[in-house]
């Protein structure tokens, strides 16, 4: 898959690895759709990017925003990717001092990272199978964003790490579903990045996550997740896998 002449939509965009990977695309010739829930810093986003992207406000939970991001994705030109970056992090026992993990809470993370993801690749997924396909029958790739957290859950992350488990299950049938259209289907598993979801911590604080992985011992950079979709991307073979991206960190229990 190229990128030049081709629109990809990044879910999650307006900061963080979505960002980076928006960045990325256009820096490679392509075009963005561009989809987050915060229209303010999604506007910013586009603004900086120029011509060769797009901004809707979406939330994923919702169909008819999914609908409508597709459909303005495919006024741009020919669909070929989609990268689910948009997601929540709550961390909550299942059971602590305050008594039992809250039903609304658990629902609330579940349905936007797993439930939203799908919502959003369902209809990218039928966009492209309806199109051309180029080089070895190819017509799109899905790049969903699971987590270390799916593997290496810690205390206080049923909730997220349920949600990230199911990117990482649903990974393969996925890939063999859409393998009749020409569609490929890869998860890729960060630990832990700088993004917003780490930046309310405290520098010491971040510093301290960043020494507890092996090599290298720091934080992983935007960058370095938007690299690794521009080789799932490009690299037809990768279909089906969960690719982790850690520095060889297992998380402990806390």
């Amino acid at each position: 898959m190229q990128f030049e002449g081709n629109v990809f939509i990044v879910s999650g965009a307006a900061s963080g690895l979505g960002a980076a990977t928006a960045r990325l695309i256009v820096g490679l010739g392509g075009r963005v759709l561009a989809a987050d829930v915060r229209a303010d810093a999604l506007a910013t986003l586009v603004g900086e990017l120029g011509p060769g992207a797009r901004g809707v406000r979406c939330d994923v939970t919702a169909e008819a925003d999914c609908r409508a991001v597709v459909a303005a994705a495919a006024a741009l030109g020919p669909v070929r990717g989609l990268v689910n970056c948009a997601g929540i992090l709550a961390g909550e026992k299942t059971l602590g001092r305050d008594g039992v993990h809250s039903l609304d809470l658990f629902a609330r993370v579940v349905a936007v990272n797993l439930v939203g993801a799908f919502n959003l690749l369902r209809l990218a997924a039928q966009q492209m199978a309806a199109q051309e396909a180029g080089v070895d029958g190819e017509r799109g790739v899905i790049v969903n964003t699971a987590s270390i957290a799916a593997f290496d859950g810690q205390i206080g992350q049923a909730a997220y790490a349920a949600s990230k488990g199911g990117i990482a299950a649903l990974t393969l049938p996925v890939a063999r579903d859409l393998a009749r259209s020409g569609i490929r289907c890869v998860a890729i598993a960060p630990g832990l990045f700088e993004t917003p979801m780490l930046a309310g911590l405290a520098a010491p604080a971040r510093a301290a996550l960043g020494e507890q992985v092996p090599f290298p011992s720091r934080l992983g950079r935007p960058e370095e997740f938007a690299a690794l979709v521009r080789e799932v991307i490009t690299n037809v073979m990768l279909n089906g896998a969960v690719i982790r991206l850690d520095g060889a960190l297992r998380m402990a229990p806390r």
